[in-house]
């Protein structure tokens, strides 16, 4: 969403249940497309960050996922990239580009 969206859209980043490192498959996928996602290590989403947001995206966290009443909630069902290929670190990278852009479009939109 930074890269796409620029200064228009403030994003906040963080998991339920965040990684001890970044996935190096997933930082290479990235990088492959020009986004650099080494210096964003895993960390907890902050309950300040859920209620400063608009929307909150998840992706794939069951039980474990935020809620804060009033918000607006897209989940994204994702396969997890760990331990995965390459190749089906792409795809999942491409499906979220594709949900990101939906998802900007309609906060631009409205």
């Amino acid at each position: 969403m930074r890269h796409l969206a620029g200064e228009r859209v403030e994003v906040f980043s963080g998991g339920s249940e965040p990684g001890e490192a970044l996935n190096p498959v997933a930082v290479q996928a990235m990088d492959e497309i020009g986004i650099d996602i080494s210096e964003h290590p895993p960390k907890h989403w902050s309950d300040a960050e859920l209620r400063a947001a608009d929307v909150v995206v998840t992706m794939g966290c069951g039980d474990a996922c935020p809620y804060v009443p009033g918000k607006r909630y897209r989940d994204w069902e994702l396969d997890d990239p760990a331990g995965r290929s390459i190749e089906e670190v792409r795809h999942i990278r491409d499906a979220i580009r594709g949900h990101v852009e939906r998802l900007l479009d309609e906060l631009v939109l409205s």
